[in-house]
């Protein structure tokens, strides 16, 4: 079971090691998704594998199919369906998911953009047996990885999935040998979190500045992008800065257009340096020059009046 650039990567990493493949079971891409990823779908038919496309993995059809080719193991890398008990079931020795974290933090959906967001240092991948709730099952394998400050969603996902292909080549003799370890999690420090909505990109000026560049590298390509608005316009903010320069102002004010450079705007703690921005359906571009298309000068707010006015905001 796999879909997106990590579970490319493990796939073929399973084809590299001479893994005994019996089918692939992948998603169709969404028409509406941007499919920034290498395809699954391709990786195995390249093979020779079957490919199942289901609506869902879960279906009774689905499920007699996986039980005809007796799997002794069934992987799950960034599979996008909750497996039911019926499916995991069907391995004879194992059903193991790849999750994109450092089990049991991050649970849930969306956890290399949710590390970006709150600003941790380190992340990873974690290889562990899958239960009926999320991410809880034990652990076989972890490995780190460090997070760069200028890394955004797109480079931190390749490195995972680079983490990704060295656990397989570890762990997958430890696995055909019957050797592989496993491991309780530690339910006590585990952390969960949902799924992310492009509105979640809301800018929230009251944040401070490394905050809100979190936020920025979290979302922006090839993810919907952080957003505020410019005289009631969507105002798509694709990459930025944060500065300690001493100054203050009311969170959202326009602060300084620097010529060559992008906008300085004030936010709760510290300014946010605006480098590449858009205007909603308009091409991206310098902040600085956006400003001078459209007059803004320092002292204009950006943000609605509800978004400037509350504390806190979304994380």
């Amino acid at each position: 079971m796999a879909y997106q650039d990590i579970g490319w990567v493990s796939l073929d990493e399973l084809l590299s090691l001479g893994a005994e493949i019996a089918a692939v079971v992948t998603h169709a891409d969404d028409p509406g998704e941007n499919v920034w990823f290498r395809s699954v779908a391709e990786r195995a038919r390249q093979a020779g594998l079957p490919v199942l496309m289901p609506p869902s993995a879960n279906h009774p059809d689905v499920i007699a199919t996986i039980a005809r080719l007796a799997p002794d193991v069934i992987f799950s890398f960034y599979f996008r369906e909750l497996l039911s008990p019926a499916v995991l079931g069907l391995a004879r020795h194992a059903a193991l998911n790849l999750h994109g974290s450092l089990l049991p933090r991050y649970r849930g959906r969306c956890p290399v953009n949710w590390v970006l967001v709150h600003g941790e240092r380190e992340t990873g991948v974690t290889l562990h047996h899958m239960d009926v709730k999320p991410d809880r099952g034990d652990i076989v394998a972890q490995r780190a990885v460090p997070i760069a400050d200028d890394d955004t969603a797109l480079s931190l996902n390749r490195r995972l999935g680079e983490a990704a292909r060295l656990l397989l080549r570890e762990i997958y003799p430890l696995l055909v040998a019957g050797r592989a370890p496993r491991i309780p999690q530690d339910h006590t420090r585990a952390s969960y979190f949902g799924g992310r909505r492009p509105e979640d990109g809301r800018i929230e000026w009251r944040q401070s500045a490394r905050q809100l560049y979190n936020l920025v590298r979290a979302v922006t390509h090839p993810y919907p992008g952080a957003f505020t608005t410019l005289r009631g316009r969507p105002l798509f903010v694709w990459w930025a800065r944060p500065l300690d320069d001493g100054r203050e102002g009311i969170p959202g004010e326009v602060l300084e257009v620097r010529k060559g450079t992008g906008v300085v705007v004030a936010s709760g703690s510290g300014g946010l340096l605006l480098e590449r921005v858009a205007l909603e359906g308009d091409p991206e571009r310098r902040a600085d020059e956006l400003a001078g298309q459209v007059g803004m000068t320092p002292g204009e707010r950006l943000g609605d009046v509800a978004n400037v006015e509350e504390v806190g905001g979304r994380a």
